[in-house]
């Protein structure tokens, strides 16, 4: 049997193959799947470093075939302003998973701004309340403007705010979206002050230190807290995450460096009092929201499983249009 070659896929490449529709609708049944035990718990390797870290994240998913990804991510916040650099790249590694059979390297940036926003808006529509209509999005960079996009797919926005301690960000921001999305974008300077009129906040930054607290999350909000994926990260006050009802991607990663991490530290809950993991409330096995006046915290570290089913769709997707350079990696001679 020959091995197949494989595909090189560029930046590029993976934006022009990868939508946000068809991810938010991959990674929606990614997660039922893990929740229903047809795919493996994803797993994760942190590696700190100088400035920044990586981590290695992994998964195997069967869709319309068996696959496995390896995500290898540098994740670099002073980048844009040290270097002119992405803080978030690196590359995937996706496999046949029967065969073990390298199936093509593409580009990590996009599917992580992808899949990530993704993972929200698939998060929101069972825990965000229905008829949510206002939102505020902490930073201003790409995962700020792929989630403002990805929540306006699953609730009924009406108007948004948006904040980064880089006031010009937030404005450049508010511009691109408003001329885009069918509601008004307004940049805004009062962080707390915007949490207090949204029913829907997500928090994308770099930050590491919290900047919301309990008595800025009004009554039946969702909270999407997308910016804590090592240790050392921080964008909840641990009282606002004991406060409410939580739920994570994976308790595991949450535990280790989420939001959830630092509420364990400070002693104001324990791993028990986590309501459930994301692809449980997919399946269906535990509820979502449960009633109009609870506030919910999504705690999101970002899981493989996500990367997985992103990846999937980029290589079938490359396949269907004859995208992407092909490698003959596995000849010997």
């Amino acid at each position: 049997m020959t091995a197949p070659p494989v595909l090189l896929l560029t930046r590029r490449d993976v934006a022009a193959l990868l939508h946000l529709d068809d991810c938010i609708a991959a990674v929606e049944t990614a997660f039922r799947l893990q929740g229903e035990d047809r795919a493996p718990r994803p797993g994760v390797l942190g590696y700190p470093a100088g400035g920044g870290g990586f981590h290695i994240k992994a998964a195997a998913l069967t869709v319309s075939r068996s696959y496995f990804a390896a995500k290898i991510n540098a994740n670099y916040s002073e980048n844009p302003k040290r270097f002119g650099l992405p803080a978030i790249q690196g590359l995937v590694v996706l496999c046949d998973a029967e065969s073990g059979s390298p199936l093509a390297v593409m580009d990590s940036i996009e599917i992580t701004i992808l899949r990530t926003a993704a993972a929200t808006a698939v998060a929101a529509r069972s825990l965000a309340r229905p008829d949510s209509r206002t939102v505020t999005v902490y930073g201003c960079g790409n995962q700020g403007r792929s989630h403002l996009r990805a929540l306006a797919r699953v609730l009924p926005i009406a108007r948004a705010s948006v904040y980064d301690v880089d006031a010009g960000a937030a404005r450049s921001l508010a511009r691109t979206l408003a001329d885009e999305l069918a509601f008004p974008v307004e940049a805004v300077a009062d962080p707390a002050a915007a949490a207090r009129s949204s029913d829907v906040c997500v928090t994308c930054t770099p930050s590491r230190r919290a900047f919301l607290r309990r008595e800025d999350i009004s009554a039946g909000a969702f909270v999407a807290a997308v910016g804590a994926d090592a240790p050392d990260k921080q964008e909840l006050e641990p009282a606002l995450v004991a406060a409410g009802r939580l739920v994570v991607d994976s308790l595991d990663q949450c535990a280790a460096m989420g939001e959830l991490h630092h509420a364990l530290a400070e002693g104001l809950l324990d791993r028990g009092a986590v309501a459930a993991e994301l692809p449980e409330v997919v399946a269906g096995k535990k509820p979502g929201r449960l009633t109009s006046d609870e506030i919910i915290v999504f705690d999101s570290t970002g899981v493989a499983i996500e990367d997985v089913a992103a990846a999937a769709a980029v290589y079938e997707r490359a396949c269907a249009a004859g995208r992407g350079a092909a490698l003959d990696l596995c000849r010997a001679t």
